[in-house]
């Protein structure tokens, strides 16, 4: 396979705006960077490229694969193989795709509590890698008193099933661990 093989895969999510476009190629070596707006990609050519096409409100690049959110206004018909060209055209003509600065970490660090660093475990080796199947990402934010705060990136950000997810999932799993917690909630 030459560099200029690129074979990308539409894949649909839970969010009806949202597609997976899986690549055959490693983007980033762990996590994701989400992108709301143009103005966050300034330094991230394959972002950036992307905010160009019409009826694009949000990018989320991971290890392998590029979550695109559209408009509602807009139709995947019109929309799939464009993003597929910019993906595969950036990819070709820019040797850093995204500003790596960006990733945050959720590794435990000293001043973690053991249970902050038994919820930070579960979200790393079980939770985050499930939800990036579906083309999206979750965030620790933090957790006091028993409420568990989650940013929502990528594919889980405006899905309808986000609240689903959250305390049928999420919620359930970690308070197996974490008998005290109370909720999970999203946060903006």
């Amino acid at each position: 396979m030459t560099d200029n093989d690129i074979s990308i895969t539409a894949q649909v999510t839970p969010n009806p705006n949202t597609l997976k476009f899986l690549l055959d190629r490693v983007i980033l070596e762990k996590g994701t960077i989400d992108f709301l707006k143009s103005e966050d990609a300034q330094h991230s050519p394959l972002p950036l490229a992307l905010f160009q096409l019409d009826g694009i409100s949000g990018v989320m690049v991971g290890t392998n694969f590029v979550s695109v959110t559209k408009t509602m206004n807009v139709d995947w018909t019109g929309l799939a193989e464009p993003i597929t060209t910019t993906i595969k055209e950036t990819i070709l003509n820019n040797e850093q795709l995204v500003d790596e600065a960006l990733l945050e970490s959720t590794q435990s660090d000293d001043n973690d509590s053991d249970t902050i660093k038994k919820i930070k475990v579960i979200l790393d080796q079980e939770i985050r890698p499930a939800v990036a199947m579906d083309g999206g990402d979750i965030i620790f934010q933090g957790y006091d008193d028993g409420v568990l705060r989650l940013y929502l990136q990528g594919a889980c950000q405006s899905c309808p099933s986000a609240t689903l997810t959250l305390k049928m999932g999420i919620e359930n799993r970690i308070r197996e661990d974490v008998p005290d917690l109370k909720e999970v909630i999203q946060v903006n």
